[in-house]
């Protein structure tokens, strides 16, 4: 059985996604979501889903081993962020080294960095007229946006899309890509 725990801000529909993809493989579980947000969406998602879902504030995450004990007790294969915007700490990242995946809404090195998520990446998209757009999975180091790069695909961008147009074609490549890949790395991975 492989385990999985994703961590997420926002209104969770890249986990929904993930939760229905994954809800017919008997060899894996949704161990946990995670939030940072008392008030996120993905809370509602996840008693809708029947999915465990655990918030925990800035100091439990960065000053405290509160939710590495947490993630530990979890046992998971692979920790999924999935619309988590902040930055993973140190002390979990050196504790689950290739394990812990991003995406990202761009198709990176372009438009990383701290505050560089959601429509700020496809403003700069839009504003720098870029002929294609993306989505980055990568491994999760100290660094925004700096880890290894697992998968990438692309979408095209003309110049009379909106900003909404923009996210909408990003979107539906997270969630076509997204599972997939965490299934993929699911399957190769030994524990």
């Amino acid at each position: 059985m492989k385990n999985i725990v994703l961590f997420a801000s926002g209104s969770g529909s890249n986990v929904e996604n993930i939760v229905h993809y994954f809800n017919n493989k008997s060899n894996v579980t949704i161990a946990a979501v995670l939030t940072n947000k008392r008030d996120a969406k993905v809370i509602d998602r996840c008693n809708k889903l029947n999915i465990n879902c655990l918030v925990f504030n800035k100091n439990a995450f960065l000053k405290t081993d509160c939710v590495l004990k947490m993630l530990k007790a979890l046992e998971p294969n692979l920790i999924v962020l999935a619309g988590f915007l902040w930055k993973i700490p140190i002390h979990i990242t050196e504790h689950y080294p290739n394990k812990i995946v991003n995406i990202h809404p761009a198709l990176l090195p372009k438009y990383g960095g701290k505050g560089m998520y959601g429509n700020h990446v496809h403003q700069a998209v839009k504003d720098n007229k870029d002929k294609e757009t993306g989505i980055t999975i990568h491994y999760v180091n100290e660094n925004y946006d700096e880890g290894a790069i697992i998968h990438q695909a692309k979408t095209s961008v003309s110049s009379n899309d909106t900003v909404e147009e923009i996210a909408k074609k990003v979107h539906a490549l997270e969630y076509e890509h997204f599972p997939k890949v965490i299934g993929q790395l699911l399957a190769s991975s030994k524990r």
